[in-house]
């Protein structure tokens, strides 16, 4: 097992006032990544944010 390649499966998206959508972050865990979005979300920014795992709607967002 190679322990220097890390898996980062889980994204956090945005999607911006007019539709286009970008990848803030990769993460390890759904929770990280929810942890992030959470954070986002508190901000009070009219941004959508949300988390997808790789793979779940084609290669994931950006991809």
């Amino acid at each position: 097992m190679n322990d220097s390649k890390v898996t980062l499966p889980w994204l956090v998206i945005r999607q911006d006032d007019n539709g286009n959508r970008y990848r803030v972050g990769r993460y390890a865990t759904q929770a990280e990544a929810q942890r992030i979005v959470d954070s986002l979300d508190g901000r009070g920014h009219k941004q959508l944010y949300w988390v997808e795992r790789i793979g779940q709607n084609g290669t994931g967002a950006g991809d």
